[in-house]
Parts: C-alpha cells; structure tokens; sequence
C-alpha cells in the first residue's frame, strides 16, 4: 500500500503515514495507520524508527475526531508477531471506534 501497488481507502496521508479503512473491518469505524517506513513489527522499533512512530500516534486524535469517534472513546490495537495475530509484517495501529467495547480484548 506504501508503494501504491495495493489502492487502499484512504483515511489521511502525509510524507511519513498512512492511514486507510480496514477491509475487513470489526467495528463501525476501523482503519488502520502505517509508518511509510519499512518497521516488520513492535519488537523492531528502534531509537531511530521511534520519532515516525510517536508522530504516527499524535495524528491519531485528529482522525479520530474526523471520524466521529473521539469524543465517544476508541481503541488502539498493535499486534506483535504470529501469536498476538499479526498477518502483515508491517507495523500498524488498528483505530477501532463507534461501539462500546468490552474488557479484556481477548
């Protein structure tokens, strides 16, 4: 999707993110948000890599509130690796809104 090989649908983009709506989403909002930066998964964050990753969790908000979701409450997911479902080694945060959600995820 980076590299505009896979045309997603597009939430926000800007030189160092990316953000789209999940195709296969879980709740009445979901979209996911990328570093443009190649970072496989949490464990490969680095001192480096962790400027993108904090800007990436700071335009959150903003499109949370674009999408109706802020004020009502969301949830942010990263998986790490096979056993935490993790299917694409590219880090990303899940942004899941619109519905209640229950404790503990699972």
């Amino acid at each position: 999707m980076v590299r505009g090989e896979i045309a997603p649908k597009k939430v926000y983009e800007d030189d160092r993110i990316l953000a789209f709506h999940d195709v296969n989403p879980q709740a009445p909002v979901h979209f996911l948000v990328i570093p443009k930066a190649h970072i496989p998964t949490a464990n490969d964050v680095t001192p480096e890599s962790a400027g993108v990753m904090g800007y990436l969790l700071s335009v959150i908000p903003k499109l949370a509130a674009d999408l109706g979701i802020a004020e009502g409450g969301y949830r942010l997911v990263v998986n790490c690796n096979r056993d935490a479902q993790q299917t694409v080694f590219h880090i990303h945060v899940h942004v899941l809104g619109g519905r209640p959600f229950r404790w503990p995820p699972g």
